[in-house]
C-alpha cells in the first residue's frame, strides 16, 4: 500500500489537493501511460505502462478515500496510509468502484462497535442507554453522472467538458452539438449515439464503442480513438486532420463499414 506522500506525488500533487484536483490528475496521467497507447511489440514500454498505471490508480483510490474520510485540508503524519478501498472494479488495472456509496465510523466506533448497550448504576436505580453511529456525512460533489445507464439521454447542447464518464451506457444518447472537449470517456458505450456537431476535442475514447454513431461534422482533433469501435460509424465532415496530417489517434480502432469524413467507405 502506498502512503499518502508517495499517493501525491505519483498524482504530481501538492498536499491538501482536492477531489476535484485528483481526478483531473488521474485522467491526465491515464491519457499518457495507458498501455493501449503504446505500440505491442515493444514490451518493455508495455510492461513499464502496466506498472505505472497500477502505482496510478492505487494512488487515487487512496486519496479520493483520504479526501471522503478527513477532507481535502486534513493532515496525515508522513508514512500513514490512507484506509483501503472496499469496492473493487473488474479489468487489470482498476481497484475501486469511485461512485459506489461508503459508510464512515469514527475511530471509537471502529473499536467499540457502531452501537453499544452500557449500564449505569445511580442511586435511582439502573438504566441502559443505547448509542448509535452519527450519519455519514454527505456525499461530495461528483464530477459525473450517478448512474451508469444513461442510455436515451438528451444532453442536446450540454456543456461536458472535462466530465468523466468512463464505463457509461450513452446507447442512442442525444449528444449533438455537445461540448466534450477534454472528457474521460474511456470505454464508454455510445452505440447509434447522436454526436454530430460535437466538439470532442482532445477527448479520451480508448476502446470506446461508437460502432454506427452519428458522428457527421463532429470536432475530433486531438481525440484518443485507440482500440475504439468505429465500425459503421457515420464521420462524414468529421474534423480529424489538418492538410495531410491527421490528427486523430486511431491505433487499433476498428473502422470496418465506416463512413470516413470524404465520405468513402472504408472496407
Amino acid at each position: 500500500m502506498l502512503d499518502l506522500e508517495t499517493c501525491y506525488r505519483v498524482l504530481e500533487l501538492e498536499p491538501g489537493a482536492t477531489l476535484e484536483d485528483v481526478n483531473r490528475a488521474y485522467r491526465d496521467l491515464v491519457f499518457i501511460w495507458h498501455p493501449d497507447r503504446i505500440p505491442k511489440d515493444n514490451v518493455r514500454l508495455v510492461e513499464k505502462a502496466q506498472e505505472k498505471i497500477k502505482q496510478i490508480n492505487d494512488a487515487r483510490d487512496q486519496l479520493r478515500q483520504h479526501i471522503h474520510k478527513y477532507g481535502s485540508q486534513a493532515s496525515t503524519p508522513t508514512g500513514a496510509t490512507a484506509t483501503p478501498p472496499r469496492e473493487h472494479r473488474s479489468g487489470p488495472y482498476y481497484q475501486s468502484n469511485p461512485y459506489a456509496y461508503r459508510s464512515y465510523q469514527t475511530s471509537r466506533e471502529q473499536q467499540q462497535g457502531s452501537s453499544y448497550s452500557q449500564p449505569h448504576n445511580h442511586t435511582y436505580g439502573t438504566y441502559s442507554r443505547q448509542r448509535t453511529a452519527a450519519p455519514p456525512p454527505p456525499e461530495p460533489p461528483r464530477t459525473t453522472p450517478p448512474h451508469k445507464d444513461m442510455s436515451g439521454v438528451n444532453l442536446q447542447g450540454a456543456n461536458l467538458s472535462e466530465k468523466d464518464f468512463e464505463g457509461r451506457n450513452l446507447s442512442h444518447a442525444n449528444l449533438s452539438h455537445a461540448d466534450l472537449s477534454d472528457a474521460f470517456l474511456h470505454r464508454v458505450i455510445l452505440h447509434r449515439a447522436n454526436l454530430r456537431y460535437a466538439n470532442l476535442f482532445r477527448a479520451n475514447l480508448l476502446q470506446a464503442d461508437l460502432s454506427y454513431a452519428d458522428l457527421r461534422e463532429a470536432n475530433l482533433i486531438g481525440a484518443d480513438l485507440s482500440g475504439a469501435d468505429l465500425r459503421g460509424a457515420d464521420l462524414r465532415g468529421a474534423k480529424m486532420s489538418q492538410g495531410n496530417r491527421l490528427l486523430v489517434k486511431l491505433t487499433g480502432a476498428r473502422l470496418s463499414s465506416a463512413i470516413m469524413p470524404d465520405g468513402h467507405v472504408h472496407p
